[in-house]
């Protein structure tokens, strides 16, 4: 695809996790005709070499101080529980020009980080997440049209450079994907509701079906209600026991409006309540149909 005039242009791009989030936005950076030379840094050569063999990046490098060299953009793909300790370990090497962005699904603790460790840096520093993914991971799930039509929220700090959150906001942009923008609270609050409590449920619903002694009669019943509901309880477990833990305050406060939810159901059940049990049904089921018809 060729690049047209409102596209950016990366002469170097680094890549900080290469797994399907990141892999697919060197892809789609490529697709786009925007990114000329694109380095991976991960934690496992395997990964690394696969993201490699796969085309998703043209160079790979272990050390911070060779991969920032000369570097436009730094993307930190990795779960948020690792993106303290990746920021100290680059922030020595970090470059003038260089922006930074990343893809953690959760704000507050990468944000808290982004200051502690980048603080230097900041205006150049533009926290994002983007709304998309898959319960696979690693480079081979990785492909240039993860991010066409999805959304990417970016919640730029007060210290941020206008040119600077211009710059990664056409970034997301040349992937594809659809760009809003909020506070960092406001996200994690929106997030702990429409994401992060989905996966909680999934897993454990999920967990406590494995765990009984009928588990195997179980899962040889299960049909499509069960996939579509547990789908994402096949995603990286890591990546979400760190967003789990990260936004834990917002993620509980709607796990206790769910149990509410959950204990009101129960009482409509004991009392054999249909009337009641139709009325929430229907009420549930407007709501979740008129959000489908504008996706």
């Amino acid at each position: 695809m060729g690049q047209n005039p409102s596209q950016p242009s990366f002469q170097r791009v680094v890549i900080a996790g290469v797994g399907l989030i990141g892999g697919s936005f060197a892809a789609a950076l490529k697709a786009a005709g925007v990114a000329r030379h694109i380095v991976g840094v991960g934690r496992t050569a395997a990964s690394l070499d696969e993201a490699l063999q796969l085309g998703l990046v043209d160079e790979v490098q272990s050390d911070w101080a060779l991969a920032l060299k000369g570097a436009d953009l730094l993307l930190l793909a990795m779960p948020v529980g690792q993106m303290g300790a990746v920021m100290a370990a680059l922030a020595p090497h970090l470059e003038a020009q260089t922006l930074v962005t990343d893809a953690g699904s959760t704000k507050a603790d990468v944000i808290e980080a982004i200051y502690l460790h980048l603080g230097e840096h900041i205006e150049r520093v533009v926290p994002a997440h983007p709304i998309a993914g898959a319960e696979k991971s690693g480079p081979s799930a990785a492909h240039a049209d993860l991010y066409r039509g999805k959304k990417v929220v970016l919640t730029p700090l007060p210290e941020n450079a206008p040119h600077a959150i211009d710059a990664v906001r056409a970034a997301w942009a040349a992937c594809g994907a659809h760009m809003f923008q909020m506070s960092p609270q406001e996200h994690d609050r929106v997030f702990a509701a429409v994401s992060h409590l989905p996966h909680l449920l999934a897993f454990g619903l999920v967990h406590d079906l494995a765990g009984r002694a009928n588990a195997e009669q179980l899962f040889k019943y299960a049909a499509s209600g069960f996939r579509d509901f547990t789908r994402i309880a096949g995603s990286h477990p890591e990546m979400w026991r760190d967003i789990c833990v990260a936004n834990r305050q917002a993620l509980l406060a709607e796990l206790d409006a769910y149990l509410a939810e959950l204990a009101w159901l129960r009482a409509l059940l004991i009392q054999s309540d249909g009337v009641g049990l139709e009325k929430l049904f229907a009420e549930a089921s407007d709501a979740r149909n008129a959000w489908a018809a504008n996706q």
